[in-house]
């Protein structure tokens, strides 16, 4: 931990967050926030709707395939640049500060689209659970108020120490791979009426929706596109990660490794387990619906309450990547009221401001939603859909800038192997990062077309409101990443040579 913080030291920043994580622990953030029991199984209804069965076989795997890339390309800068600012920094370190100011800003939009998203869906599934055992009405206002409980909860977990929510995250991860396992095994031995045949998940034509087959498919792509979300934990993480060039390099590819196989195993059987598609489809909740036609109505609640949990696990996990990266962004001075946010607890070691503003940004983007569709209550778009829309678009396009900046670095002669890190991808890393980028063009133009113009519109405002930042806060106040600012990629270099030598 002492050459961490001085490797630390070299790129300007004191050892202020408490370093105490291993690399499991920075694998077990990323894989709970990407957690398959949250984003596969909230827009699992959105998936059948759009794609059909077929969405579950072919299109699980093929945003899979393209989204291991775009880890890999992060994995490789996270192993080479190792501060918490991640994204921003190497953006910065690349083409200069403005670039990274956008850049980071872009990724709070995503971040605060994954928080709300993630805890939203909890509440979708709490709420109705919640509201059978105590015997109210579950209503959208009655969501929104289990969704501010779930959010105050991460809150006060996040705010009380690093240690805790690290413990809890490690639990996250086996928990989630032990109800994935408890799930496929009560579908395979007790679903009601038997299994569906293999090839059924594979069909390929069938949408419940207005749309051609083609595009439907395409807009049924968010639902495994949005459970491939933040596994960008691990490198905002990385300041409080032992031995992080290696480590977090590892969590940001291996938390979407293991998704991919454990959530396709999952999706598996609970299609097969399907024996009333257009019942589902038509229902509140598709994957509520399957579940408790599967297995019945008790033994069903308890593997749902199970699931439920998970989807908890995954916004404490979001609240804890969240608040490190507005941190680390704060000390750079890259926020009104910086110092606010930068501001460490004596106490606990943790940014607990930056903690709550997380907190408070996420449910107010899910009011927002919650006052358009009171004026406009005929809107033919979900809360979650939206939300996860928003989630998509921005943090996809903050994972793009600096992949793309790399590759221009590279070609003009500045940035070269020996800048990379122990991670890193070789002769294969340039046909992989065009791959990835490609691929985030390509899904940031399919979140926002119609049905979810919406999403489209809320990330266009928040676009203005950042170029009237820009005006109004940017220059006068923000100065850059210190790393950036003080040292080129040259030069850290050869404070890294100095520091192997010492070592």
């Amino acid at each position: 931990m002492s050459e961490d913080r001085k490797q630390l030291n070299r790129y300007g920043y004191a050892q202020e967050l408490l370093r105490d994580m291993g690399g499991f622990s920075n694998f077990a953030i990323s894989f709970s926030i990407i957690s398959i029991l949250t984003g596969a199984v909230s827009l699992y209804g959105h998936g059948l709707t759009y794609g059909g069965p077929g969405m579950m076989g072919f299109g699980w795997t093929l945003v899979a395939l393209f989204v291991i890339m775009v880890a890999a390309s992060l994995a490789e800068l996270a192993s080479a640049i190792p501060t918490a600012g991640a994204l921003y920094h190497w953006a910065s370190t690349f083409k200069g500060i403005r670039i990274g100011w956008y850049t980071a800003w872009i990724n709070l939009i995503g971040q605060i689209g994954i928080v709300a998203g993630i805890d939203y869906s909890c509440a979708l599934f709490a709420d109705p659970l919640l509201a059978s055992v105590v015997g109210y009405q579950s209503t959208d206002t009655t969501t929104l108020i289990v969704f501010a409980i779930i959010l105050l909860l991460h809150g006060i977990f996040n705010h009380v120490g690093i240690r805790i929510v690290a413990r809890l995250n490690d639990f996250s991860a086996w928990y989630h791979m032990i109800v994935v396992g408890v799930l496929v095994v009560s579908l395979a031995f007790f679903t009601n009426g038997g299994l569906q045949p293999l090839d059924y998940m594979f069909q390929i034509g069938q949408t419940f929706s207005e749309k051609p087959y083609a595009l439907a498919f395409l807009i049924g792509l968010l639902q495994a596109q949005w459970t491939f979300t933040g596994y960008d934990a691990s490198a905002h993480t990385i300041e409080e990660t032992v031995h992080p060039r290696v480590r977090a390099a590892w969590g940001i590819f291996n938390s979407v490794a293991f998704s991919f196989v454990f959530g396709f195993i999952m999706l598996a059987f609970v299609t097969l387990s399907i024996h009333d598609i257009n019942g589902a489809v038509a229902s509140d909740n598709a994957f509520i619906y399957v579940i408790s036609s599967a297995l019945g109505g008790t033994f069903g609640n308890i593997v749902l309450w199970l699931v439920t949990f998970a989807m908890f696990f995954c916004g404490l996990s979001s609240i804890t990547s969240f608040s490190r990266m507005m941190y680390a962004f704060s000390r750079d001075n890259g926020m009104p009221f910086s110092k606010q946010w930068a501001e460490i607890s004596r106490k606990y070691r943790t940014p607990a401001k930056a903690i709550w503003l997380a907190v408070i940004l996420s449910f107010i983007l899910a009011l927002i939603d919650y006052i358009t569709k009171i004026i406009f209550p005929d809107s033919g778009y979900s809360t979650l859909a939206f939300l996860t829309a928003i989630s998509v678009v921005g943090l996809y396009i903050a994972y793009g800038i600096p992949i793309y900046l790399k590759l221009e670095a590279e070609s003009k002669g500045i940035f070269k192997k020996k800048h990379l890190g122990p991670w890193n991808l070789g002769k294969w890393s340039k046909p992989i990062n065009v791959l990835s980028l490609i691929w985030i063009l390509f899904i940031s133009i399919l979140m926002i077309i119609p049905p979810n113009q919406n999403a489209a519109y809320a990330l266009a405002g928040m676009f203005i409101i950042l170029i009237i930042m820009d005006l109004g806060y940017y220059k006068k106040h923000f100065k850059g990443p210190q790393a950036a600012l003080s040292k080129s990629i040259e030069e850290i270099q050869k404070l890294e040579s100095e520091f192997e030598k010492e070592k």
